[in-house]
């Protein structure tokens, strides 16, 4: 079955989906994104991907043509018309085709919303039972990484290098200190069990899941650091993981060849996804 998508108030099939060369997502990433899971055809924490949205455009002088309900009405419908039960319903709006290449913002400029559905097992991921290789990368993305736009070169070659020496992905350093994961958060928990992550910043996504887990992980009791780590620390921790909207939590069991604990998904990571994907599916919408 042809999916469809939607595209700028319209339900299309995604062939007769058409934008045009002059878009400005097209010609300079104009555009931000946002991606919200979907299990047993609901949606999952949608409101904080929404709200990150509005932020995001904000940042961005990018205006919002239609408000966070009609949005989350479109999803639900576009679930619906793919009879999508697992997977995710991708979101991008740029600021729209200006008649030409300038880099100037165009004045009156209607922007360009497209949503589309991807089908994809998300609970039963042989990365969370076995666990992924990562390698460490320079980080060469720009200096506003909370803001969530569709500019993803970099990250993209840095998921390909680790691809090419057989790792699965890579963890971006910057000034000596991890940042995060090419597309997620980056996690490690201390031999003394404590969880440590990278605090809120310019550096790095302000993730909606990293939101949730770490909200868990306190009511589940366990000790939570919100500090700059760096990657030989990583090497020495009892466990590693990351997360994000699609994973929910994936273990890291070795980095740049050095086996992390021992070698297998750790416990808290083992635990943080379990208590996830429970609230996850009680809170749907």
């Amino acid at each position: 079955m042809e999916r469809i998508v939607y595209l700028n108030g319209e339900y299309v099939k995604e062939t007769d989906a058409k934008i045009s060369i002059f878009d400005r997502g097209f010609l300079f990433a104009d555009a931000v994104y946002e991606v919200t899971a979907v299990l047993n055809g609901k949606l999952v924490d949608n409101a904080g991907h929404l709200a990150r949205l509005e932020r995001s455009c904000q940042e961005l002088e990018l205006p919002l043509p239609v408000s966070a309900e009609q949005l989350t009405q479109i999803q639900k419908q576009l679930v619906k018309l793919n009879q999508l039960e697992e997977g995710g319903v991708y979101l991008q709006l740029s600021r729209g085709n200006a008649g030409d290449r300038d880099f100037a913002y165009p004045v009156d400029t209607k922007p360009t919303l497209v949503l589309f559905t991807q089908a994809r097992a998300l609970l039963d991921s042989p990365k969370a039972a076995k666990g992924m290789k990562v390698i460490s990368l320079p980080d060469i993305r720009w200096k506003r990484r909370d803001i969530k736009t569709v500019g993803l070169l970099a990250p993209c070659m840095a998921k390909q290098a680790a691809l090419n020496v057989g790792a699965d992905d890579a963890w971006l350093v910057e000034e000596g200190y991890v940042t995060e994961g090419s597309s997620n958060n980056a996690y490690i928990v201390t031999n003394d069990g404590t969880l440590v992550t990278r605090p809120l910043s310019d550096a790095i996504l302000h993730g909606i899941t990293r939101k949730s887990l770490l909200q868990l992980a306190e009511q589940a009791g366990i000790i939570i650091e919100e500090r700059n780590f760096t990657i030989e620390e990583a090497y020495k921790a009892s466990e590693a993981f990351v997360s994000s909207a699609t994973t929910f939590v994936w273990p890291v069991v070795e980095i740049d060849g050095h086996k992390i604990g021992s070698g297998e998904p750790g416990e808290i990571a083992g635990i943080l996804r379990k208590i996830y994907i429970n609230n996850a599916i009680s809170s749907a919408e």
